[in-house]
């Protein structure tokens, strides 16, 4: 039998380049399979699947395609705004920007020292609006407040502080009683 075999030793694949026809960056894939690098997932919902990519020296690298669990996450209703709008922000309140409003992402908040100064400022910004024609969600804005949230501080003429609901988990611990606690 061993002769035999032998003799029709082209019959058999000794590796997976042998295999005429199979993609010879499986080899890599079952390498890290064997490995423990990765491992089998039969969760198909979520599933990510490899793709071996050949290197233009001929070895393999493994990605991961992630079309398949991107259509299956849920969407985000209220996605950031695009980096270009980000930077036009910049461009378009620059002269205005740390004296008579502030931006973050897309947060907008207009600020005067004096109450009556504060409408001058307004109109200085809804001009600005009106020129370049953007528009502000009514339901978000807020008008002539004397304080009020903005990323997570409460703003006020006196100061900024911490919000006081953010930092009530940490208030309410107990104080350490032993040792080992502190």
């Amino acid at each position: 039998m061993i002769d035999f075999l032998k003799e029709y030793q082209e019959v058999f694949a000794w590796s997976y380049a042998d295999m005429l026809g199979l993609d010879p960056s499986i080899e890599e894939v079952v390498k890290q399979i064997n490995t423990g690098f990765l491992e089998v997932c039969n969760y198909s919902e979520w599933v990510a699947n490899i793709v071996p990519i050949e290197k233009k020296d001929g070895r393999v690298r493994v990605c991961v395609d992630y079309r398949d669990l991107n259509k299956a996450s849920p969407k985000d209703n209220f996605p950031q705004p695009h980096i270009d709008v980000l930077r036009a922000m910049v461009t378009l309140f620059h002269d205005m920007m740390h004296k008579e409003i502030e931006i973050y992402v897309d947060d907008m908040i207009a600020k005067s020292k004096e109450g009556e100064d504060y409408l001058v400022i307004l109109k200085h910004l809804f001009d600005r609006l009106k020129k370049y024609k953007l528009r502000l969600n009514p339901a978000k804005c807020t008008f002539g407040a004397k304080s009020g949230k903005l990323l997570g501080f409460v703003v006020s003429e006196r100061s900024i502080e911490v919000d006081p609901y953010k930092v009530k988990a940490i208030r309410e611990l107990p104080p350490p009683s032993t040792v080992r606690e502190v």
